[in-house]
């Protein structure tokens, strides 16, 4: 049941297509315009998702595993990014560099405001891991770099394969940061479309090449993942692991660390910062409403996305199957398309089967929960795959009831991913613009909402009031994710 409301949104696109038939269909489709879509739309994930997951973790790497000079700090930075927006980053950057545009200036910017999805988990994964493991490679005589390729490496698989399926979907349906920067994407043009003729059969027909895409990154990550289990019975080596020491790579390298958080946070904010006091006074009659109306919306998805992302973690890790990889497939499809043509699938069932819905908080959360699903869903599925069945099995053993020994056992041990997850999907929440313009009740403004209206007039000072809002309300929920990732502390 949860599966079938997730793809809601293709059975409209695929209604609409049906609709049109194959003549009219493969009119739209087999046309030059769409060939330079899908050029742009696959370079863009080509490039960026492996440039996303070598940055990612590269400085998970360089925090943990070597004797980075200031490496809290850059821990802390390199995580920085996802309280800025992509399109509040597009923002910067477009103020900053006025030429910057094209696929360069779309990779640029997508690689560094979405690498942290891979930094994250990559991070967690090699904080999780056993030493001992290391060691022994060492002692074999196993110099620094094979450890981390031949031991290291193949252990981060779950971690680095699922940030980097999210930095892909994040890529397919992004558009406001490449609307700043004048690239044509798949998702840029349907929602050109859809401003044009509301719901005609162009849209329609892009977002059915769109979801196709998705489906085929959804079996290579399926593929790429396997069946490998990667939870751990006891605490391994007590110690901490040895430090590699960089030695005179040491200079290099925290340069290449500056230079990535300096590309990542400080242009974009420079730029924010510049228009803020461009500005003129704060309108805090329009800001408070707004910041209140977000943090309701965005809570409210957060919940329900955990809600409905357990039981399909719950299947993926402890029943894999075909039906189980099925159903976890539905929930990423979805969240694939861009956030406009969720919200208009959502306009037409609303109205056609209960008119009370339209226009509601609740339609505007459903919205989220469809569209923010995979965000729940990954940490949730890494965090039940590092918890041994056997601890279940053994409170069982003891008399306990299958669902207190999940109650007692596994749940708490789930807490941490279960926070992550939700702070994710909180964050994207926050930041949603086309879902929440189309669905949201009438006069409901929220932070992203107000910035795009001035941003896209190229009202750049008024925008930067909620540019900087946007930024205060991501911290904490990036703080939680780092909090959850690190253990709390560096060592």
């Amino acid at each position: 049941m949860l599966a079938a409301g997730a793809l809601v949104p293709i059975g409209y696109v695929v209604q609409a297509a049906f609709a049109m038939g194959w003549d009219e269909l493969s009119a739209l489709v087999f046309r030059p315009k769409v060939g330079e879509l899908l050029v742009n739309t696959v370079l863009l994930v080509v490039i960026g998702v492996p440039a996303s997951v070598v940055l990612g973790v590269g400085a998970a790497w360089l925090v943990e595993r070597t004797a980075l000079p200031a490496r809290r700090l850059f821990a802390v930075g390199f995580v920085a990014p996802l309280a800025i927006p992509a399109f509040v980053a597009s923002y910067g950057w477009a103020s900053a560099i006025p030429s910057i545009s094209g696929l360069w200036g779309g990779v640029l910017v997508a690689v560094l405001a979405y690498f942290p999805l891979v930094y994250l988990p990559a991070l967690a994964a090699i904080r999780g891991l056993d030493p001992a493991l290391e060691e022994s490679a060492r002692a074999l005589g196993m110099g620094s770099w094979g450890v981390f390729a031949r031991v290291v490496l193949p252990q981060l698989r779950l971690a680095v394969l699922g940030g980097a399926l999210v930095v892909a979907l994040h890529l397919l349906a992004e558009y406001g940061a490449f609307a700043f920067l004048r690239f044509d994407t798949f998702t840029t043009a349907i929602v050109v479309a859809y401003q044009a003729t509301f719901a005609g059969p162009n849209a329609a027909a892009l977002g059915l090449v769109l979801a196709v895409l998705c489906l085929m990154l959804l079996a290579a990550e399926s593929l790429a993942r396997g069946r490998a289990r990667y939870a751990r019975v006891g605490s391994g080596s007590p110690h901490p692991p040895a430090r590699l020491p960089l030695g005179g790579l040491a200079p290099l390298a925290v340069v290449a660390a500056a230079g990535i958080v300096v590309a990542a946070t400080v242009v974009p904010l420079s730029s924010v910062v510049r228009w803020l006091f461009a500005a003129d006074a704060l309108d805090l009659a329009a800001l408070v409403p707004a910041t209140v109306q977000t943090l309701g919306l965005s809570i409210g998805g957060a919940v329900c996305a955990i809600l409905v992302a357990l039981p399909f973690a719950w299947l993926a890790v402890r029943y894999p199957s075909r039906l189980a990889r099925l159903l976890e497939g539905a929930a990423y499809l979805a969240s694939s398309l861009p956030a406009i043509i969720v919200a208009l699938a959502l306009v037409a069932t609303t109205l056609a089967f209960a008119p009370a819905l339209y226009q509601t908080a609740f339609t505007v959360i459903v919205a989220y929960v469809v569209i923010f699903l995979p965000r729940a869903l990954v940490p949730l599925r890494a965090g039940l795959s590092q918890v041994p069945e056997s601890l279940e099995e053994a409170a069982r053993s003891l008399g306990v009831a299958p669902w207190a020994a999940r109650l007692r056992v596994t749940a708490p041990m789930l807490v941490p991913a279960v926070a992550a997850g939700g702070a994710l999907v909180a964050l994207g929440a926050a930041n949603e613009l086309t879902a929440t313009l189309l669905l949201a009740p009438t006069g409901t403004r929220t932070v992203a909402t107000s910035f795009w209206s001035a941003a896209s007039s190229l009202d750049y000072p008024a925008a930067a009031p909620y540019a900087v809002l946007l930024v205060l309300l991501s911290v904490p929920a990036v703080a939680l994710m780092f909090a959850h990732a690190t253990g709390r502390s560096l060592r």
